[in-house]
């Protein structure tokens, strides 16, 4: 069975879909401070679903903008399904997200006042079969704020390290 794909199973005579799709942005996390996080809906295409169910997923170079009063997630890479027919879809086209006007109102206001960026965290699939999106209010850390991070996840690893081995 290949570990990617969710599989199903008989549970109090229902069927349940196990997710196991958690794609994570690293680099958001390397390059920005976090705020606030927000959990958005993907207004997806044809095979698009399928390709993330099976966890072919790129958010390296993907963040938030814009649009007329809509936000949209850029430079997100959604393989091509490999059995898709004439429904295939484009890799890399802008997805609109869905969220309420009320917190799309206070995103573009923070945006735009005090030149918060934001930035794709994580992708996964809901309990509701869904694809959601996590998306993040971030601040660009600077080159020092990025060095501090990096020593102290190494000085946590050293002490996980020393208190495994007692």
């Amino acid at each position: 069975m290949i570990s990617n794909i969710p599989f199903l199973y008989l549970w109090a005579r229902k069927l349940v879909q196990v997710n196991k799709i958690n794609i994570r942005n690293k680099k958001a996390y390397h390059d920005y401070e976090i705020l606030e996080k927000y959990v958005a809906g993907i207004q997806l295409q044809g095979t698009e679903i399928k390709s993330i169910r099976m966890g072919k997923v790129s958010l390296g170079e993907s963040y938030c903008l814009f649009q007329n009063g809509e936000l949209y997630v850029r430079g997100m890479q959604i393989a091509d399904y490999a059995w898709g027919s004439f429904n295939k879809h484009s890799p890399g086209r802008d997805r609109k997200l869905l969220m309420t006007r009320h917190e799309l109102k206070k995103l573009q206001r923070k945006t735009r006042e005090s030149g918060l960026t934001i930035a794709s965290l994580k992708i996964f699939i809901s309990n509701s079969g869904y694809a959601k999106l996590e998306i993040g209010l971030a601040r660009g850390k600077r080159e020092y704020d990025k060095r501090e991070t990096i020593k102290r996840k190494d000085a946590q690893r050293q002490l996980d390290r020393l208190q495994k081995i007692k």
